[in-house]
């Protein structure tokens, strides 16, 4: 047999109690002032939060972009002193490899400048006799030469030692005097030039003897 029939089983509680006291729905009643000012009140609310949000949005930014620009400055300026240290020590080594290299030859070079003074002062010709004369002298003649030999190779590998003797080399030189102007003339140029200077005056003379001789012939003679 079927159950028996109850209309209160679909019937939403909820909704009857939803419903105003006079019979209309909630959704359509006007809204009281509390409520508007509760609106009010958390619509400030949530745009004071989206403004701290804003702002705190804005300082992360601001961060961000401080620190891009130090990573930036950080990137640029390593690749710029790895580029300047590493050219600069390149020229500082070879600076000073030939620094050294020089510094070697030039304490070679002194030690060959003893050696060759040591073997010039070590000759005695005082001492020399009539038998070994020519024995010494081929000694001393050789020691010379050798002496000779190593100034002028240092004179090629030592700067200074080439300065000195290109600066010593140089003879003082007196001025020459300018010779005097016409002192080389003979008696025929004298002569050119002299015609050369005094032909004008000759013209002018003679057209000024000219106009006075027609002047005069053209005067008429008063009796």
């Amino acid at each position: 047999m079927a159950a028996e029939y109850d209309a209160t089983e679909f019937v939403d509680d909820d909704f009857q109690g939803r419903k105003s006291p006079g019979g209309a729905p909630e959704a359509l009643r006007a809204p009281t002032r509390e409520e508007v000012d509760r609106k009010v009140v958390e619509a400030q609310r949530k745009l004071a939060e989206l403004k701290q949000a804003q702002e705190h949005l804005e300082r992360e930014r601001a961060a961000l972009e401080e620190l891009r620009r130090r990573q930036l400055e950080f990137q640029n300026g390593r690749q710029e002193m790895v580029h300047h240290l590493t050219r600069g020590l390149g020229l500082l080594e070879e600076a000073e490899f030939n620094a050294r290299r020089d510094a070697e030859q030039m304490a070679k070079t002194i030690t060959d400048f003893h050696e060759a003074l040591d073997k010039i002062q070590a000759i005695h010709d005082e001492t020399w006799t009539k038998e070994n004369f020519n024995v010494e002298l081929t000694r001393a003649l050789t020691a010379i030469e050798n002496a000779r030999m190593e100034w002028s190779a240092a004179r090629l590998k030592v700067p200074a030692l080439a300065g000195e003797a290109s600066q010593k080399a140089e003879p003082e030189t007196a001025p020459v005097p300018a010779a005097a102007p016409f002192a080389d003339l003979s008696f025929g140029q004298w002569c050119k030039i002299g015609l050369a200077m005094t032909w004008p005056l000759a013209l002018i003379a003679l057209g000024v003897l000219g106009l006075l001789a027609f002047l005069l012939w053209n005067t008429p003679v008063r009796r």
